[in-house]
């Protein structure tokens, strides 16, 4: 007797078949349960923050592409991957360079303390290896970000996200020159004019293939950027 056929399982395998791509590929790996629980949760937690925000929107005043309020950013830090942060084993310092855009999506949002704007930022970092060896990796980040307007001179704000970054490091454990990665963090802005601000943030930077190669250990870093809006 022929073996009979689901057609539930070839709308959902085949295409993958074609492809050249298997099934294990976009299931969880034991050995970075931990990882995938986090980029979980960080994937949650930035869908929950995205409703609430549009929840929160004021209805647009007229239609078009506002950029009235955008703003172009220059920052400039360190970063410092941390051996034994979560499956980390290399120590790699980076200087980095990042050019950002941003623009302003809701605007008078909320009241009191909570009074902010919710914008799209969309970078071009440059990471510049210095140890353990000369090289560098380049990225392009989306992030999204709510900024506390409540001080007129001092700004809160959060941020996360990630995209693909290019590397041309050889790090250990490293086993592709394509990876991605999600980042999150804390910055403050203070208005010098009406037009530029003093930007310093803190961040979390996590950089993997995602298991599409082998090996892949991943870099859990901390970043210190300051910069300058204009």
């Amino acid at each position: 007797m022929k073996p009979s056929l689901n057609i539930g399982d070839i709308a959902t395998t085949e295409p993958l078949r074609m492809y050249g791509v298997g099934m294990n590929r976009f299931l969880p790996r034991s050995n970075g349960s931990t990882l995938y629980m986090a980029h979980r949760l960080l994937s949650s937690a930035l869908l929950l923050l995205a409703w609430v925000m549009l929840q929160l929107a004021p209805v647009p005043r007229a239609y078009g592409f506002d950029t009235s309020q955008d703003t172009w950013a220059l920052l400039g830090g360190y970063g410092q991957s941390i051996p034994g942060w979560g499956q980390t084993t290399e120590r790699v310092e980076t200087i980095d360079l990042v050019p950002r855009y941003s623009h302003v999506i809701f605007d008078r949002i909320g009241s009191g303390w909570f009074e902010g704007y919710y914008a799209t930022m969309v970078e071009l970092p440059l990471h510049v290896v210095v140890s353990p060896e000369l090289s560098s990796m380049v990225a392009v980040n989306f992030l999204a970000c709510y900024t506390f307007t409540a001080d007129k001179l001092w700004r809160p704000y959060l941020f996360g996200g990630g995209g693909p970054v290019y590397s041309f490091a050889d790090i250990p454990g490293m086993g592709a020159e394509w990876n991605g990665n999600y980042q999150f963090g804390l910055g403050l802005a203070h208005a010098l004019d009406a037009t530029q601000s003093l930007l310093l943030e803190v961040r979390y930077h996590h950089i993997s293939n995602g298991g599409s190669e082998e090996p892949n250990v991943p870099l859990n870093s901390i970043k210190l950027l300051v910069g300058l809006t204009f």
